[in-house]
């Protein structure tokens, strides 16, 4: 972060400094975790569902911080300057906002938000690799997208900093415009409007509002002159709809119709990765085509690749260099369809870090691609959490899917997904052909007797099934 004095922080954030000297300087990190203040830091005594950031005021002290952001004054901290606010997270976005807006003013920062129900995480990975080439990038470690990790991530930058790459996570109505009007970015992404979340927000037309929230905020942005651009999926037709509703942005597409600025085509997959014909329009120079080799696997992530493309490409990054960063990111993130080799021939592709209706569908999808290479494939598939009223019927769907797909070995842990089992049975499966087991230990051992080399392996869940631990553990071979 910019170096800021108490007086400064707390006038940015609303606060009273209840005791320190006004005049120390912040040096270091904003933090909302104790353990990761060193010396310097601010920290954020943050309060949580399991437990609150005022009990570490003193640990944080101890670890060098200057200062602690609190709700209300900590004894046993004599001494250690404390800046009193009403709502520790909201002042968190408020310093954010104040920081960004000094960087701002200073120099030629480019902020770049991204939101959708998929691929936020790769396409920031993806967008990292490639502006880093240009200049100091700062971008969210993991997905570190909501309203303490957005700001956490913009509290990086500094003066140098050219590029912020910001990931806006949605947590109901209003939070993606919360997260866009504290960034009010200059180039925003929409990825995709699908089911992620959907129990939570109530239908799919509710998360398309939410997602909607971003392009409100820009729309708003660009009536009082600021000038910005907005990046969106053409294949998605809810993405579509929502742009035709804001006519007053710069809008750029990509996807695979014919009439994206950005476009892939000739689609080819391997278990070495997945290439494209990635066709530049003449929106930043000539048209021209190239051949994009990505080590990441799966063709959904080709709509990852093309996002990040068409960010670099409007900022100046030169063609060339955006092809060759996009083909030397290794892995999107780990476990987000993670490649995993073992010695004796088997392949694990760990995929169990999040799981909707539709990122499930883009997994098997690839799987089924490469069962057709002569490969017997396997999918380990967990729970899809957060679908509520949906969740019978997408569970039940997915079982089907796999059936349809002609996926080999169906393997369902967790009563959770229970019904994905039931609904392979119901589409046809034969007897054996789909296994349930309860826990993950059990379909371990159930694996290991019977995986065969040359076989790929899917591990899909939603992180709280922990399924992620099980692709880990499928990597140690027994005798």
């Amino acid at each position: 972060m910019i170096k800021l004095t108490l007086a400064e922080v707390a006038e940015a954030i609303g606060g009273q400094l209840l005791q320190g000297d006004s005049s120390l300087v912040v040096t270091g990190s904003v933090e909302t975790d104790s353990r990761l203040v060193g010396e310097g830091s601010l920290f954020f005594a943050k309060p949580g569902e399991f437990t609150d950031g005022h009990l570490y005021v003193a640990r944080a002290a101890q670890s060098g911080a200057v200062a602690s952001v609190v709700q209300h004054l900590v004894d046993g901290a004599e001494g250690h300057a404390q800046i009193l606010v009403t709502d520790v997270v909201a002042a968190l976005a408020k310093l954010a906002s104040a920081v960004l807006a000094r960087v701002r003013a200073a120099g030629d920062i480019k902020v770049i938000g991204i939101t959708g129900s998929n691929g936020k995480t790769t396409t920031k990975n993806l967008l990292r690799a490639i502006l880093s080439q240009v200049g100091p990038t700062v971008a969210p470690i993991e997905s570190y997208n909501n309203e303490v990790g957005a700001p956490i991530s913009v509290l990086k930058i500094d003066y140098a900093t050219k590029f912020l790459v910001a990931e806006l996570g949605a947590g109901g109505v209003g939070s993606i415009r919360y997260l866009a009007e504290m960034i009010k970015p200059d180039i925003g992404v929409l990825l995709k409007i699908g089911l992620a979340h959907v129990g939570e927000f109530g239908g799919i037309e509710t998360t398309a509002k939410i997602k909607g929230e971003l392009l409100d905020v820009m729309s708003e942005q660009a009536a009082v002159g600021q000038r910005n651009q907005l990046i969106a999926n053409l294949d998605d037709s809810a993405i579509r709809e929502l742009v035709s509703q804001h006519a007053n942005l710069n809008t750029t597409w990509y996807g695979t119709n014919g009439d994206a600025q950005y476009r892939a085509s000739n689609f080819e997959m391997s278990l070495d990765g997945t290439s494209f014909d990635l066709n530049f329009s003449e929106a930043t120079g000539s048209a021209e085509t190239a051949r994009v080799r990505l080590q990441i696997l799966g063709e959904h992530h080709i709509m990852n690749a093309l996002a990040a493309t068409a960010v670099a490409d409007l900022v100046g990054v030169p063609r060339h260099q955006i092809v060759s960063a996009l083909e030397n990111v290794e892995l999107a993130e780990r476990w987000r369809m993670q490649v995993l080799r073992r010695a004796d021939g088997i392949t694990v592709i760990n995929d169990a870090y999040n799981a909707s209706p539709d990122s499930m569908k883009a997994a098997l999808q690839t799987l089924a691609q490469l069962g057709r290479q002569g490969h017997r494939t396997i999918a380990v598939l967990g729970e899809m959490a957060e679908l509520g009223q949906f969740s019978r019927a997408e569970h039940d769907a997915i079982g089907r899917l796999v059936v349809r797909y002609n996926i080999d070995q169906l393997v369902v842990v967790g009563e959770a997904a229970r019904l994905i089992h039931m609904g392979a049975s119901l589409e046809g499966s034969y007897d054996g052909e789909s296994k349930y087991f309860e826990t993950a230990s059990e379909a371990l051992g159930y694996l290991r007797e019977k995986l065969l080399a040359g076989d790929i392996v899917l591990v899909k869940s939603s992180k709280s099934a922990n399924l992620r631990y099980l692709g880990d553990d499928l990597m140690e071979v027994t005798a």
